[in-house]
């Protein structure tokens, strides 16, 4: 126990210098949104929560809000859509995270919505009390919203998300397969089971500058308890995992240079705790390109876009996304625990740069975060394999 301990020193040192006074820092009177009977009246009512709730991060209030607010997309078709997916993002993020993948669904014939996992949208300080329990109840609440709409349902989910996705999944039958994205079923950091406890009386283990912060589809900071909340859902996936193999069709993407997950373990799970013939894995790593059994290995070396390698949130977005994309206006350029203030203003003044995962620097070269999926395509495709999707089929 010893040992433990001062090896969580250094992350209780690191929450020292607070920023309590700042509004990022500071709760605000956000309330859950429970009370609703329909996913119109569920969008509304968060819509306001965030008017009256969120630290807007730049002048642009109507880009905020839509990169935050949960959406529905419909089939483009006059027919009542038969099949349907709820898609939920990860641990600080937003629904902006399907933006892309929410059309390359919707034109498979999917009824697509996402929604807003409690603690999210306003400011980091509001995850300070969110337990894991309100974001369950939400993914129950809106499946049964999706199943009065549809005849067969889907969960999508990224990290987190893809934790909430598969623990509903595996204990509601009718939940037809999974589409799964860097699914955080097992962490990489080894001190994550300490979260609950240092969540008492450490808020903070890491603090950014605030006016720092100018990304407005995610947290830059996260307070200790949503970490504990995350692990939570690992324990969750863990339990479930260990008592049943999951049967129905999933799709899976992991990335080998992951630096949130241990992508690995995952992948084991894969191949061993999900059984049916159609399952599909996409492995981005440093394996030559190549299709074994179940698993498509992509390469995700590539000079001519200064890519070294594929990163947790990179595999989301297309390569066309305004605010990710190879020309998108966000550009991530603290991307490693041994960046130099240098390097970071020479990333963030436009000076040319290679992308990776964070800490994934392959040459001498400043890396900032890959954003973005040259293989988007590809991906998607591979998804319509797994679960035999045609616009035909609606």
């Amino acid at each position: 126990m010893r040992t433990k301990l001062a090896l969580l020193l250094p992350l209780i040192v690191t929450a020292c210098a607070s920023s309590d006074t700042h509004p990022l820092y500071t709760q605000s009177q956000v309330q859950p949104v429970t009370q609703y009977h329909s996913f119109d009246q569920y969008v509304d009512l968060t819509k306001q929560q965030l008017l009256d709730n969120r630290y807007f991060l730049t002048d642009d209030k109507t880009a905020e809000l839509r990169a935050n607010m949960p959406s529905e997309l419909k089939p483009n078709t006059q027919e009542r859509p038969h099949k349907g997916v709820l898609l939920i993002h990860g641990l600080g993020d937003s629904p902006y995270s399907f933006t892309d993948l929410s059309r390359s669904l919707q034109q498979q014939g999917f009824l697509v919505r996402t929604i807003l996992l409690p603690g999210h949208g306003t400011r980091p300080a509001d995850m300070l009390d969110v337990d894991s329990e309100q974001w369950n109840e939400l993914v129950q609440k809106q499946v049964a919203l999706l199943k009065r709409e549809v005849d067969q349902v889907y969960l999508g989910g990224f990290s987190t998300g893809g934790n909430l996705a598969y623990s509903y999944a595996a204990k509601d039958k009718s939940i037809k397969g999974l589409m799964l994205f860097s699914p955080g079923f097992v962490s990489n950091e080894p001190l994550t089971f300490a979260t609950p406890w240092l969540s008492w009386f450490k808020p903070w283990l890491i603090e950014v500058e605030p006016k720092n912060v100018t990304n407005y589809t995610r947290y830059f900071m996260v307070p200790t308890n949503g970490f504990a909340q995350y692990y939570n859902t690992t324990k969750q996936v863990t339990e479930l995992l260990e008592e049943h193999r999951f049967e129905r069709p999933v799709f899976m993407v992991l990335t080998q240079h992951d630096s949130v997950l241990n992508a690995r373990a995952i992948k084991r799970m894969f191949n061993t705790q999900f059984t049916n013939p159609n399952n599909r894995l996409i492995w981005f790593g440093s394996h030559h390109s190549t299709i074994e059994g179940k698993t498509r290995y992509i390469n995700s070396y590539d000079k001519s876009l200064r890519i070294s390698n594929m990163s947790h949130m990179g595999v989301l977005f297309s390569p066309d996304n305004p605010y990710y994309g190879i020309n998108g206006s966000e550009r991530i350029c603290r991307n490693g625990s041994n960046m130099s203030d240098a390097e970071i203003q020479r990333c963030k003044a436009g000076e040319e740069v290679w992308y990776s995962a964070w800490d994934g620097k392959a040459n001498s070269n400043i890396h900032a975060r890959l954003t973005f999926n040259p293989w988007y395509d590809q991906m998607v495709e591979d998804l319509n394999a797994t679960f035999s999707l045609n616009v035909a089929k609606n």
